[in-house]
């Protein structure tokens, strides 16, 4: 058999943009001639990450749902509308064997558009609790790939295939590249790493937290490798303009995640299901650190899958301030829990995730 033609859709976050990359990733690497196109939302971060990795995309003016009734509400129809029918017109003429959702905002109109195409569809869902979008589209696509057990809640349980969630490529398959990346990022190879990430867009607790504790840091005896993410970097380098640490390392966005990662003993960060996924393949210690402005307190649900397993330690976004870095502390200077911690972590990795869902699209085109 052979695919010829592939619609990707959705994004708006790291988490949805990088699996989706990595699906297309796979598709390319079976079948070289096949011609992928993307389907994002127009202003969201797909429209750079895409391209960058190769591929072409073409964007919706769709938005998200407002959450409070208002004028908002009437420009989300009007968008909604307008990016339905360009995705019935991207259908038409593209003309995709199979059409594939990642979720985020733009991955609705057009997978509605290709499923009443009668063309073969198939989404995959990162978290332990289902986004709207993926909810809406259960009943129509054919298969959905879940990274979470018990998912027969949120779709229908024939549907259901358990596969885990793609990960960026390089970090299957470079793990041990400690000596590269205490170079790259020019750290010392005799005191512990932490490496704080909110995420390609930042975390505002994560950043505050660790500004207010810039007097800790210096005093540390660690490395800090620090992601800002894009909304708060110049900001902040404003704000430390007079005062940042010589052991603090601070990014806007770290390109190289793979070396991030393996420069860290400990990582801290969000618990979105992209990042769990990441941190169970290379192992890391972490502390989670959920965020409170997301549907039904998912991320504190996909932290709790690993803390059951003491294979991670969870802080609530209200107790950072006073309470992370005494904690991370005492973590990475305490190597028999790490090491427990990370073993415990690895277990539940899913490295096969990508080659998963691409064999479940070659089941539906068969």
């Amino acid at each position: 058999m052979n695919i010829n033609r592939v619609i990707i859709s959705g994004g708006g976050t790291g988490g949805h943009i990088f699996p989706a990359i990595s699906i297309a990733n796979e598709i390319r690497k079976r079948y070289p001639e096949s011609e992928i196109l993307f389907v994002g939302a127009i202003d969201r971060m797909e429209m750079e990450k895409v391209p960058a990795a190769g591929y072409k995309i073409i964007g919706l003016p769709v938005m998200g749902f407002p959450r409070k009734p208002g004028l908002k509400m009437i420009t989300f129809f009007k968008k909604l509308l307008k990016s339905s029918e360009m995705a019935k017109q991207i259908v038409r003429d593209f003309k995709p064997e199979v059409a594939i959702g990642v979720g985020g905002y733009a991955s609705g109109p057009l997978l509605r558009a290709a499923t009443k195409a009668n063309i073969p569809t198939l989404i995959q869902e990162q978290n332990s609790y289902a986004g709207i979008t993926n909810k809406m589209l259960a009943k129509k696509v054919d298969t959905i790939c879940v990274a979470y057990e018990k998912m027969h809640r949120f779709f229908p349980k024939k549907k259901i295939v358990l596969t885990g969630n793609p990960v960026r490529e390089n970090l299957v398959t470079k793990l041990d590249n400690k000596a590269e990346a205490l170079e790259y990022f020019g750290l010392n190879s005799q005191e512990k790493v932490v490496l704080i990430t909110g995420g390609s867009l930042g975390a505002r607790s994560l950043n505050n937290a660790v500004m207010k504790n810039l007097e800790i840091i210096a005093k540390s005896g660690i490395q800090v490798i620090w992601q800002t993410g894009s909304y708060y970097f110049e900001k902040i380098m404003t704000e430390l303009k007079d005062g940042k640490p010589g052991n603090l390392h601070v990014h806007q966005f770290l390109s190289r995640m793979d070396l991030a990662y393996s420069a860290a003993d400990i990582v801290i960060s969000r618990a979105g299901a992209g990042t769990i996924s990441e941190l169970c393949i290379v192992g890391k210690p972490c502390i989670l650190v959920p965020s409170p402005n997301v549907a039904e307190d998912h991320q504190t649900k996909n932290a709790m899958a690993l803390v059951d397993k003491e294979a991670a330690v969870m802080l609530k976004d209200i107790e950072i301030d006073l309470k992370l870095f005494p904690v991370a502390l005492r973590l990475v200077k305490d190597e028999e829990r790490c090491r427990a911690m990370s073993a415990n972590i690895k277990l539940l990795a899913k490295p096969e995730a990508t080659i998963s869902i691409v064999d479940e699209i070659e089941k539906l085109l068969k």
